[in-house]
């Protein structure tokens, strides 16, 4: 967030990049240790900041500059946004302000690590974990005063 605060325009946004590339500065929110094509988490938090740009209190130039940065390291850099790109502008957008965005990273993931400390202590051994999803395919979001589930008892 720190790149995008401050910029006005998309095409400051661009000049301020093509800058950090003539001084080789690291673009934070880029590349992924795994997801060496693309953070498929990425495009969901990308959706909710465009959806939060268009709000009435969205920040409109804030989405596009976030927007043409993507693309353009994507074109010229060949390095894709991580989770944390787009989550630092949908962030910025609710009022979170930027100081905060590195301990809500660390809440999300913190269960994570703890499972992994945990297995490692029992296994006595480095975990390096991998995963496939076997879960059900994409399936159709129901808001939730709509679900059955949910609904009181009359």
């Amino acid at each position: 967030m720190e790149f995008l605060e401050g910029i006005k325009s998309v095409e400051e946004g661009e000049k301020k990049l093509r800058d950090f590339f003539s001084q080789k500065k690291l673009v934070m929110g880029f590349g992924h240790r795994v997801y060496k094509n693309g953070d498929p988490r990425s495009d969901i938090i990308k959706d909710h900041s465009r959806r939060l740009s268009e709000s009435p209190v969205g920040k409109k130039v804030l989405y596009q500059t976030s927007e043409r940065v993507e693309s353009i390291m994507v074109q010229e850099k060949k390095i894709f946004p991580n989770l944390d790109f787009f989550s630092a502008s949908a962030y910025n957008q609710c009022g979170i302000p930027t100081e905060f965005f590195t301990p809500i990273f660390v809440i999300s993931r913190i269960t994570g690590w703890t499972a992994h400390i945990i297995e490692q202590r029992q296994e006595n051994k480095l975990i390096r974990p991998k995963s496939k999803y076997t879960g059900p395919e994409r399936m159709t979001f129901v808001p939730i005063e709509k679900r059955e589930a949910n609904r009181a008892p009359k």
